[in-house]
């Protein structure tokens, strides 16, 4: 079958498609990843077809011409309530759920316009029969209606999406009928309309949702049919350094910060300084994936400090006894298929719930990025580092990934359900 992956141009989210898509490729199907022009040259590298479409456009760049990119970056870092934090408010008004899960609709359009009728018209033109898109890139569920084709979505975190349109359904159907407001469908509903058809819920949520959050760290809605799927971790070409290929002489403690706080922020939310300063003494070897701008800030590496600005995350924490992160999903759940216990610093969006969820395991400690100081980083390390019981519950944790299907035992229930709501004949 064909199967087109639609997908957002930022690497972590690609990466964590990438596993699934090699799936389907090796059992024989055809794949592409439709996506802006100047993500081919990573896509490719990942060994897939890249299909440009429409234009290039930078989300940061289109926010500042709206005029709200600052006010967008402030409340993020004053951890004001976003879209997000539905799921850890049940209790907000109609009112205020509807304004939240609207909102997320600006995103799509500032995020994903640029790619949506280029995803279209190739799609209608290829006819693949599975579209697989992440919640970022409404318009692989656009495509797919346009085409007939069967879609899953496949979520990279916490499924905050699906738990949000539940909840935001269920206050609605709660209003009087002349209120009943749905900001998303009446936006999914117009371009459904225009390739000749009507919205319907599963352009909300697919026909199937793939999820590849172990259950003690996910959360679910009731409705979306998911298929969950063993987290493989994906960095990117790499090339393992031969320091990092011998046995580490004493622990080793990883401090991966993740490349959004650089890429889209102002910088990190923590002193890296103040970090290595207080670990400085501790007899353990210390390996932080830094910025090459933000080492040159520094006035001082401690002898037991090692700084990079890259290594292969999934080569790294096989070696630690200890990850410090940011919480994101892709460094959290690398570490945790390794067994190591974390020290979460999380910063925004889902990082707070996975951080949670995690320390909720005991698999790690979590603090708060705003509170966050040398000292409190040192205390926390070396309970991880002391206490048996995190690396006891990292290692269960590991267990739990480990017995989740592989994306190529999911493949023959996806081509079961690509059957299943497919609306017309194979090509």
């Amino acid at each position: 079958m064909r199967v087109l992956f639609a997908v957002n141009p930022a690497t972590s989210i690609f990466n964590s498609m990438v596993p699934l898509a090699w799936a389907l490729r090796t059992a024989g199907h055809d794949v592409r990843v439709a996506s802006q022009h100047y993500f081919g040259e990573v896509i490719t590298a990942a060994g897939l077809t890249a299909v440009p479409v429409g234009r290039n456009s930078d989300f940061l760049r289109a926010m500042t011409a709206k005029g709200i990119s600052g006010e967008v970056m402030e409340e993020a870092r004053a951890g004001l309530p976003a879209p997000f934090d539905i799921v850890d408010n049940p209790d907000l008004t109609w009112e205020e759920t509807r304004d939240a899960h609207g909102s997320d609709i600006e995103r799509y359009k500032l995020e994903g316009f640029a790619m949506l009728a280029g995803t279209v018209e190739f799609a209608r033109a290829w006819q693949p029969d599975l579209v697989v898109w992440e919640p970022f890139t409404p318009a692989g569920a656009i495509a797919a209606k346009a085409c007939g084709a069967a879609h899953a979505r496949v979520v990279w975190s916490v499924d905050v999406f699906g738990i949000t349109r539940e909840r935001f359904l269920g206050k609605r159907n709660a209003q009087p009928v002349a209120e009943r407001e749905d900001p998303l469908g009446d936006w999914l509903g117009g371009y459904a309309r225009r390739y000749g058809g009507e919205f319907t819920e599963d352009m909300a949520v697919g026909h199937f949702t793939i999820d590849p959050v172990p259950a003690p760290l996910g959360m679910r809605a009731a409705d979306p049919h998911y298929l969950p799927m063993r987290y493989i971790a994906y960095n990117g070409p790499a090339v393992v350094p031969g320091w990092l290929q011998k046995p580490a002489a004493r622990p080793r403690v990883a401090i991966t910060l993740g490349v959004t706080a650089i890429d889209h922020f102002a910088g990190y939310t923590v002193s890296i300084q103040d970090i290595l300063d207080s670990l400085s003494d501790l007899d353990i070897e210390v390996v932080a994936t830094i910025d090459e701008e933000e080492q040159a800030k520094l006035k001082r590496i401690p002898d037991n400090a090692r700084l990079l600005p890259y290594v292969p995350l999934n080569a790294l924490a096989a070696t630690c006894s200890a990850v410090v992160n940011h919480a994101g999903p892709g460094t959290l759940l690398t570490s945790a298929l390794h067994g190591v216990p974390q020290l979460t610093l999380p910063f925004h969006f889902d990082e707070p719930l996975l951080a949670g969820k995690l320390a909720e395991q005991g698999a790690g400690l979590t603090i708060d990025p705003t509170a966050t100081s040398g000292q409190n980083i040192r205390e926390n390390l070396l309970r991880l580092l002391e206490e048996p019981s995190f690396t006891e519950r990292a290692v269960a944790l590991r267990e739990d990934i480990a017995a989740m299907p592989a994306p190529n035992e999911l493949v023959g229930e996806i081509e079961r359900l690509t059957v299943k709501y497919r609306t017309r004949q194979p090509v």
